[in-house]
């Protein structure tokens, strides 16, 4: 009887680690600066009121959510071809991503007295709509090709600690190119398409958009060819299952049943409110409160620069000294409370030195804890992934795998989305109107940022999983060689 050759558990290692985290970089780069600037884009220049274009972020986030369980399920029920399993739906999505990315810095502008214009409203829901749909398949490929491709625990926290940097180099750059463009305006506060300001930002904002689209369409394609998927073809055990439409609904709920999944998805869903607050207020924040004028704007990128990787190399630190949960939980606590510091804002009388002091300890604080927080979510997801395929009927866990990582990534993608879209309807109804520019108001949503956070942490500190190797943690071989003491 011959013996069955098992082979190594697959890992990202060396050009392949990288050419897969570029997802993070080129993707999220694009799509970080629509989701940071289309809000000012949209009510400061193009003239738009803040409740239209809020309407139209939290329609497209709804529908992108619920085409990301749809993509998941597809997914993972589509037969393996020449060009593997997941890969060649990143060719589908990617053109009508590339093109809508920069159709949306293009649109009809408001005219003046009429910001309830409904042509430049219709544009923006649309462009945005199909974007988010073709981005939602983008995604859900790119997040649901991890649990296959990385097996092991270590690779998993090095494919996380790459992608929360290039995530954190994303953002930064993200927030950069609309920073500078601010610096160059003579008023900032009045740049509405008409005025000398808003033709400045009319000019480059759209050549921004372009680059960043192109940059997004060469970054996918590196994804493309740095997955492999040659493994289905050696999988003798795999078999290919039609599934009914009814059989689809069932399988878009087996996440829901998992007590650790809902937990972390619904940790998901307030983290999603307080991210997006944070990257709607930078600017309103910036020009309401601080009434920060030509160079001043660069300070945020200072901020967001040092300020992000001075505490991603703390959380490095500090996930192999501590068990996961207790670095994540410290690093939501921390955000809490900068959070509550926002109120000493409230304070008229305060000098300006102090102000700029509680700005880069509150704001530098946030967003350091903030692109931290893949370094733990990313492991502790497919390490979900990872545990409920070993609990399945199939025998083969690569098939298991296969068969339930695009519902759980959807079911987390379109349960994350749910809270921008909420974040967003929230912000877009308080800053409507006169109330775009009015510094309290914005005060109040950055302070509401911690309350969120709580419900958060509350969601994360019930979780237990096993599968996640920290330097305090066996590895799952080590855990079985284990003696009990």
């Amino acid at each position: 009887m011959e013996d069955t050759i098992i082979p190594p558990p697959r890992e990202l290692k060396g050009k392949r680690l990288y050419g897969y985290s570029m997802g993070d970089l080129g993707m999220m780069l694009s799509n970080m600066f629509g989701g940071v600037y289309i809000f000012q884009y949209y009510v400061y220049t193009i003239n738009l009121d803040a409740s239209l274009v809020s309407i139209g972020v939290s329609v497209q986030m709804l529908v992108s959510a619920i085409f990301g369980i749809i993509f998941g399920v597809i997914i993972d029920n589509k037969k393996p071809g020449k060009l593997g399993k997941r890969r060649p739906f990143l060719l589908i999505g990617l053109p009508v991503w590339f093109i809508t990315s920069i159709l949306t810095w293009f649109p009809p502008v408001a005219p003046e007295g009429n910001t309830l214009y409904f042509p430049t409203a219709i544009y923006f829901w649309v462009t945005i709509l199909i974007r988010s749909i073709s981005r939602s398949l983008l995604f859900n490929v790119y997040l649901s090709m991890l649990p296959e491709q990385s097996q092991t625990s270590k690779n998993r926290e090095s494919v996380a600690a790459v992608r929360s940097a290039f995530s954190i180099i994303a953002s930064v750059l993200a927030l950069m190119f609309p920073l500078i463009i601010q610096s160059l305006l003579e008023d900032p506060k009045n740049a509405e398409w008409w005025k000398p300001s808003g033709k400045i930002v009319l000019f480059f904002i759209p050549i921004i958009g372009i680059g960043l689209a192109i940059f997004g369409l060469i970054s996918v394609l590196l994804v493309f060819f740095a997955v492999d998927e040659s493994f289905y073809k050696t999988n003798n055990n795999y078999i290919s299952e039609k599934v009914s439409l009814k059989a689809r609904i069932v399988q878009m709920g087996k996440p829901i049943r998992n007590n650790n999944f809902r937990y972390l998805i619904l940790s998901g869903f307030f983290g999603g409110i307080a991210g997006k607050i944070v990257g709607q207020l930078v600017f309103p924040f910036q020009i309401n409160v601080l009434n920060i004028t030509s160079f001043g704007f660069y300070s945020y990128i200072l901020i967001s620069f040092f300020g992000k990787f001075a505490w991603y190399a703390f959380w490095m630190k500090m996930r192999k000294r501590n068990h996961i949960m207790k670095s994540y939980s410290t690093a939501l606590v921390l955000s809490i409370i900068a959070s509550f510091l926002g109120t000493l804002f409230f304070i008229n009388f305060i000098p300006i030195e102090f102000q700029m002091v509680l700005y880069i300890i509150t704001w530098s604080t946030m967003l350091g804890s903030m692109y931290s927080f893949p370094l733990f979510s990313i492991p502790l997801t497919a390490a979900m992934i990872h545990d409920a395929a070993e609990k399945s009927d199939e025998p083969d866990i690569d098939i298991a795998i296969s068969r339930i990582s695009g519902s759980y990534y959807g079911l987390a993608q379109f349960v994350r989305s749910l809270g921008p879209a909420t974040a967003s309807l929230f912000i877009g109804f308080v800053l409507a109107g006169q109330n775009k520019n009015n510094p309290y108001l914005i005060i109040m949503l950055f302070c509401s940022i911690g309350i969120f956070y709580l419900v958060y942490l509350i969601l994360i500190k019930r979780i237990k999983v096993k599968h996640i190797s920290f330097f305090d943690q066996p590895t799952i071989e080590e855990e079985k060689e284990k003696t009990i003491a």
